[in-house]
């Protein structure tokens, strides 16, 4: 939502009318690739997307989730044992999807995370060591994600925006 509002000051100043700029933002909304990985399967189960049994068995064999919002429907996209696994699982989705369904395109990438800085430190140092000469910056997951998804969770994503030129 963000980058929408910046999109359309940017197609403002270019001189876009107000149903323009509405017909770019309807059109590109959707045009993201986000990937989520958890720390704890505590609130995915709260929430009712695994099951207790899933959530026990997932925990004792340290499995993380990654899960993917393309088209604004949210799917599991992976299931991998341990932090550092999620971490490059989600690396390597975002630069394969840099490389197909962003060719050609002005696109950004954006880290997030939710708990503590150390978390952040961490996963800007992963994300910045993958994609040395990107500036990505790192923000709090939303209010609206992390009660979902919990303390410890962090995300990358990909996306489309209007150059300002």
């Amino acid at each position: 939502m963000r980058q929408s509002v910046i999109d359309a000051l940017v197609l403002s100043k270019a001189g876009k009318s107000a149903a323009e700029i509405a017909d770019y933002l309807k059109k590109d909304a959707l045009n993201a690739s986000i990937y989520i990985s958890v720390d704890t399967l505590k609130y995915l189960k709260k929430g009712g997307r695994v099951t207790a049994a899933g959530a026990a068995i997932g925990t004792a064999l340290n499995i993380k989730p990654v899960l993917q919002i393309q088209g604004g429907k949210l799917d599991a996209f992976a299931k991998v044992r341990g932090t550092k696994t999620a971490m490059k699982t989600m690396l390597q989705a975002i630069d394969k999807d840099i490389e197909t369904r962003f060719a050609g395109q002005k696109y950004m990438i954006l880290s997030a995370y939710a708990g503590e800085d150390s978390l952040k430190d961490s996963w800007q140092t992963a994300v910045r060591e993958y994609f040395k000469d990107e500036k990505i910056p790192c923000y709090h997951l939303p209010l609206s994600v992390s009660t979902h998804v919990g303390p410890g969770s962090f995300g990358l994503g990909v996306m489309s925006y209007v150059d300002e030129q």
